[in-house]
């Protein structure tokens, strides 16, 4: 305690006080010298065992910064009592708290970064591996054209899946890391249903599947025109995918007061009930998922809406298709 410079300049202004008190007490009356000299100890002392016991619990609080910030956030020292000593455990114990949580998000996200770049690798690997194999077979002099006909088509085809991978991925880093400034602008539902389903009406055409599209002409809601039109191409790309030949797809919308919903819906296979909970995670590929799925599409069409202050929910039984539920609800003023 004595070796911080203010104690030691606190006790000896306190014992010049006590002597020179002392004495002008005995030039008065030796027995007044006496009760002040007595006096005057007595608070010297109380002084210092306070101003000790205040150094106690502040090395306390010392010890316990030195633990937290050693990465032990488990500690509580909270108390019910009055005072600035007991103020400021409250406040160190508030950033205990949030450095737990800061630290808890930092170990799950090194995790979920773990984990991307595993399934980013594992969904470069195949493709690279296949052009690879086929690049080898281009080489033989004597391969039948057919056969190198169909290696370039299928180089092409991995190509194609390879560039589309990159594209989401860069996206949907942009999303993450809030590089993507989502517009606030009126958007017209039937417009931007139109335009989400413009490129996928030849692969629906090729398959004989029917668009219904139903709704208000009137129904409108404040997002952004380009990135909501993403999301909806994701899921009907999905519909479409897992919908047989001559399948139907309704996509029927209305307004509410509190929201604008859409549904996207076919009357395909289906999704098996134990895949329900993880069909919009990344990179995750259902039992009765398409060979060339990557599974990201639906993940980026719920990050999409979620950005927006929407939701996204399935409902799906095996052999009796698939609804998609999308609810863009509207500000509050």
């Amino acid at each position: 305690m004595f070796r911080g410079r203010e104690i030691r300049l606190f006790t000896l202004s306190m014992s010049v006080i006590l002597i020179m008190g002392s004495l002008f007490c005995f030039i008065i009356d030796t027995a007044a010298g006496i009760i002040a000299f007595v006096a005057l100890g007595l608070m010297l002392v109380t002084a210092l065992i306070f101003t000790g016991w205040r150094y106690r619990r502040l090395n306390e609080l010392s010890g316990y910064l030195e633990r937290i910030a050693s990465g032990e956030y488990t500690l509580d020292i909270r108390d019910n009592t009055e005072g600035e000593l007991s103020i400021l455990k409250s406040e160190i114990y508030k950033v205990t708290i949030t450095l737990r949580e800061q630290a808890q998000l930092l170990k799950k996200d090194k995790l979920f970064l773990a984990g991307a770049v595993s399934d980013i690798s594992h969904q470069l690997k195949t493709p690279l591996t296949s052009m690879s194999v086929m690049t080898d077979l281009l080489k033989e002099k004597d391969l039948p054209a057919d056969k190198r006909k169909e290696f370039t088509q299928n180089i092409r085809i991995e190509l194609e899946r390879l560039q589309w991978l990159v594209s989401s991925l860069l996206k949907l880093s942009k999303i993450d890391a809030g590089a993507i400034e989502f517009k606030k602008e009126k958007v017209n539902i039937r417009a931007l249903i139109k335009r989400a389903v413009s490129h996928l009406l030849i692969p629906m055409d090729i398959k004989g599947q029917t668009l219904r599209i139903e709704g208000d002409d009137g129904v409108n809601f404040i997002g952004d025109f380009n990135w909501s039109s993403e999301a909806i191409t994701n899921i009907v790309k999905n519909c479409i995918e897992h919908t047989p030949n001559g399948g139907e797809i309704i996509i029927d919308f209305k307004d509410t007061p509190i929201y604008t919903l859409i549904n996207i819906s076919d009357n395909g296979i289906g999704i098996y009930k134990e895949d329900l909970p993880y069909v919009f995670e990344r990179f995750y590929k259902g039992k009765n998922a398409d060979r060339d799925s990557i599974g990201i599409g639906l993940a980026m069409s719920k990050t999409i809406l979620q950005h927006q202050g929407g939701t996204i929910k399935v409902i799906s039984e095996e052999g009796k298709g698939t609804r998609f539920i999308l609810k863009l609800y509207k500000s509050v003023v």
